[in-house]
């Protein structure tokens, strides 16, 4: 457990010095968006510093570094994207925090950014433990583990690829998406974003201190449903879609991918 600490010791250090980097690249261009972009990006060199750290079974450390760069890469690549393809806008949650953190908003966000370096550290204790795992030769774990990932990824890049071809198409601008994954859940990447994360604990399980890992699903699962996530994304549609959200939201599931169901008119899916 000693081990564990100190290797999530040296990481928090990593994150947090990366963070005041980024913090210092979003107060130059004012936009603090791009702490989504660092976020996801930061679990790439933490998984590479507990692989190169860790004294665990090469190809148990190696597997789960690959899987954790692979995921990070395309995750932070896609939110750049999104993120400096409105800029110099920012999204609307910093904006709100902006003007609720005025006139000291730079600094407030220091401390914002910061606290998102150690949430990353939180979310990397699953990369800690498999480098630390002596143990020799990949199990039963580590293969379920690594196919949950497998899945995630796969769903959670289809679901933003089909998002992101909806919205280029002019004559569906100011519409809801209800394409491919979605016509089955209204947040299907975050679905398969928490199945990513359900694939990672699983694929520790059985090492040494693995259970730990489980708090990781657990508390993406909260963030997704209850704050951060889909509450937010909700209220935001309802104040641009109206009454086609809200028949959106009676006909689909919210999170779990499911068979779409009928309105309370008994006139199916709504429109797209």
């Amino acid at each position: 457990m000693t081990t564990l600490l100190l290797l999530l010791g040296a990481g928090l250090g990593l994150a947090l010095l990366l963070m005041a980097l980024v913090w210092r690249v979003a107060v130059r261009i004012g936009n603090a968006g791009i702490v989504d972009v660092a976020w996801a990006a930061s679990f790439l060199p933490l998984a590479w510093l507990y692989a190169l750290a860790g004294g665990g079974d090469a190809g148990r450390r190696w597997l789960m570094t690959a899987m954790a760069s692979v995921w990070s890469l395309r995750l932070s690549g896609y939110l750049y994207r999104r993120v400096m393809g409105h800029h110099p806008v920012e999204d609307t949650r910093y904006q709100d925090l902006r003007q609720r953190w005025a006139p000291h908003a730079d600094r407030r966000f220091f401390w914002f950014f910061q606290a998102q370096a150690a949430a990353a550290v939180f979310f990397s204790l699953p990369f800690a433990i498999a480098a630390l795992d002596a143990r020799p030769g990949l199990g039963t774990a580590e293969w379920a583990g690594a196919a949950l990932w497998l899945i995630g990824l796969a769903g959670e890049s289809l679901a933003d690829a089909q998002l992101a071809r909806f919205k280029a198409d002019p004559a569906k601008a100011g519409r809801t998406c209800q394409a491919g994954l979605w016509r089955y859940s209204r947040h299907p990447n975050y679905f398969f974003e928490w199945v990513v994360w359900v694939g990672y604990a699983t694929f520790v399980l059985a090492s040494p201190w693995g259970w730990l890992a489980l708090a990781c699903p657990a508390a993406m699962l909260y963030l997704l449903l209850r704050v951060t996530g889909i509450p937010a994304l909700e209220q935001a549609a309802l104040r641009r879609r109206g009454d086609e959200y809200r028949r959106y939201q009676r006909t689909t599931s919210a999170f779990v991918p499911w068979f779409p169901g009928r309105d309370a008119d008994g006139s199916g899916r709504s429109a797209r």
